[in-house]
């Protein structure tokens, strides 16, 4: 069965509903790890070097360690002081260079896993940025913005993190606890008895403390998405808050959004942060009991009870070495338990990551479909019928035609279905019976691309990007040249104020446009419009939010725009449709009236009421 969703437009109410913080946690861990793991795995000369740079840095640190013992036992020796400092001397220049080697390794480590990270992080944002570009109106519908953005920050940041140091961390753990317990075998079986007692302990401790850290950091993942979700769409929104004198209102929702988030945090820290102190105190009680033990053994192979040659005999320098290797033996437990919770929330990003990549895409280049070299713009809708929800029809055997060339216009009350229709002609949604064709192709038989290639919008809400006024107009189409640009502006009326900027059309825009009134914003979006030069023109309530002086120059744009095309128009302000060559008047999802603007005036209906004002719009 379909999601169940709410319409575009509709409200979808609190903010519990926007931004539910549902509990999520990973589902997969071993399918989340090998994905990362692809990921990272197409670096692997790198990740070999930082391998080997490990496996240095670790043997190094455990030799470095062990060299002490003879030093240690040479100074407590018989032998001659000038032997001894030669002996001592010798052996420290050893143990320098050893350690030396040690860090160089490190260094290099560090820097590779960085690149390696960095990249793998590219990748993966290039990846969910792709899939996004791919994925239907529904899914946007359906999200807040704020969410999909904490997918590229909060979640691909925790993978980062994980990336940096973590793997390798674990890694370079899992063979100091084996380099370290070879050699505390060596030293004296004993004490290694006694230190692997307590070992099991403090595993046990560590993986109780990890189960219960693994929900709370997918928790406080989700709570996150929504805060900034929040947070979002409040700063958008700003003037609309208040106008409204609603701040106090929305302070109030985004406090329990935030108190939400703190609760999820506490007690997602609260576990996180009790590792490191149960682990040291787990530590301590190791080496102070392996200390004593040691101790007691050195002093009885010593005084001669137990001989040179016993598995329990131990030197000074034995038990100090052994003591340094007893708190090495806990450092990786600790180390490897602490980094479960970078893994925990690690995890927890990316399957929210890979969740969205793994959403079905639109196929717009399904090469199975019709790609027709020339659409004329013959459209026709056969008893289409259509709802957001399986359960809530919207529109309701709607059958309409538009022959190339035609102006039609789509009035009714708000809600009527005027938008959902031009949501269904460009295939932002799919119908759910019936049939729209173009040409006589049916649009489900066409690639996405090549229909929407074909159609060219200008839309209440312009949206401007970040750059020159010729590169947003180029956006209607990226290959015209800078000539086809100013023809488009010319046509569109923009031209007058373009050439009237500091910069004319190599001037930045930037906030969406910020620096222009709300008409030149339209007129730039016309213009982009008219560069696309696409056979089926959508315009849907182009100038409800210009004034009227506005409007005139904006309308002269359109006529313009409007030659020779099939066009679509979603008008409030009804004077502007009275030359369309027919009026649709929907109401609750039907056509109830169809005409020219004389032919609707004389039914003295429902276009009569909407036009003249007689009777109050519902």
């Amino acid at each position: 069965m379909p999601p169940q969703i709410t319409p575009p437009g509709r409200n979808r109410g609190g903010p519990a509903a926007r931004f539910g913080t549902e509990k999520v946690k990973p589902k997969d861990m071993k399918k989340a790890i090998g994905r990362l793991l692809g990921y990272i795995g197409k670096d692997k000369p790198k990740v070999a070097l930082a391998v080997i740079c490990v496996l240095i840095s670790t043997g190094t640190n455990l030799a470095g360690t062990y060299m002490q013992r003879p030093i240690i036992n040479c100074l407590g020796g018989a032998i001659s002081a000038g032997d001894t400092m030669r002996y001592v001397m010798l052996m420290l220049l050893a143990m320098a260079g050893v350690y030396l080697t040690g860090v160089i390794a490190m260094m290099i480590q560090q820097r590779v896993m960085i690149r390696v990270s960095q990249n793998t992080l590219k990748r993966i944002r290039d990846d969910l940025f792709g899939k996004l570009q791919g994925l239907s109106v529904r899914y946007y519908d359906t999200n807040s913005a704020g969410d999909m953005m904490s997918r590229f920050t909060n979640d691909v940041d925790n993978i980062g993190l994980m990336f940096d140091s973590t793997i390798l961390q674990i890694f370079s753990g899992m063979l100091t606890l084996v380099g370290t317990l070879a050699l505390m075998l060596r030293t004296n079986l004993p004490l290694t008895v006694v230190t692997l007692i307590i070992a099991p302990l403090v595993a046990r401790v560590a993986a109780a403390i990890a189960k219960n850290t693994r929900k709370y950091f997918g928790r406080q993942q989700a709570a996150l998405g929504a805060v900034n979700g929040y947070i979002e769409e409040t700063i958008s929104g700003q003037k609309v808050v208040k106008v409204f004198n609603h701040e106090a209102k929305a302070k109030e929702e985004f406090a329990k959004l935030n108190e939400d988030l703190r609760d999820v945090q506490v007690r997602a820290n609260f576990l996180g942060g009790i590792m490191g102190p149960c682990m040291n105190a787990l530590s301590q009680a190791n080496y102070t009991i392996t200390a004593f033990v040691g101790a007691m053994l050195t002093f009885f192979t010593k005084l001669g009870k137990i001989g040179a040659s016993s598995f329990a005999a131990l030197d000074i320098g034995g038990l100090s070495v052994f003591v340094t290797y007893s708190r090495q033996f806990s450092r990786p437990i600790n180390e490897i338990s602490n980094q479960m919770n970078v893994i925990m929330s690690a995890l927890a990003g990316a399957e929210r990551v890979f969740a969205v990549m793994d959403m079905e895409p639109e196929a717009a280049h399904d090469t199975n479909l019709v790609n027709p070299e020339r659409i004329r713009g013959d459209v026709v809708f056969n008893n289409v019928t259509f709802g957001y929800n399986p359960d809530k029809t919207i529109l309701k055997n709607i059958s309409m035609y538009a022959h190339p060339g035609q102006k039609i216009a789509l009035v009714g009350s708000t809600g009527a279905g005027k938008t959902t229709i031009i949501n269904l002609l460009t295939r932002f949604y799919d119908i759910n019976s019936g049939e729209i064709t173009i040409d006589g192709v049916d649009i489900r038989d066409i690639n996405r691309e090549t229909l929407r290639e074909n159609i060219a919008m200008v839309l209440q809400d312009t949206h401007l990007f970040t750059g020159t006024v010729m590169e947003n107009i180029r956006y209607g189409r990226l290959d015209a040249t800078d000539a086809e640009v100013r023809a488009a502006a010319v046509t569109s009326c923009a031209h007058m104020f373009i050439k009237n900027m500091p910069d004319g059309y190599d001037t930045v825009l930037t906030g969406d446009g910020s620096n222009l009134s709300q008409g030149q914003r339209q007129l730039l979006n016309i213009a982009r419009a008219a560069l696309s030069k696409a056979p089926i023109l959508i315009l849907d309530e182009a100038t409800s939010s210009v004034d009227t002086r506005t409007e005139q120059h904006i309308n002269r744009g359109m006529d313009a725009l409007m030659e020779n095309r099939t066009t679509f128009v979603i008008a409030h302000r009804l004077s502007t449709i009275r030359n369309s060559d027919a009026i649709m008047v929907l109401e609750h999802g039907e056509i109830i009236e169809r005409g020219t603007h004389e032919e609707l005036l004389e039914m003295r209906g429902r276009y009569y009421e909407l036009y003249t004002g007689i009777k109050e719009l519902e």
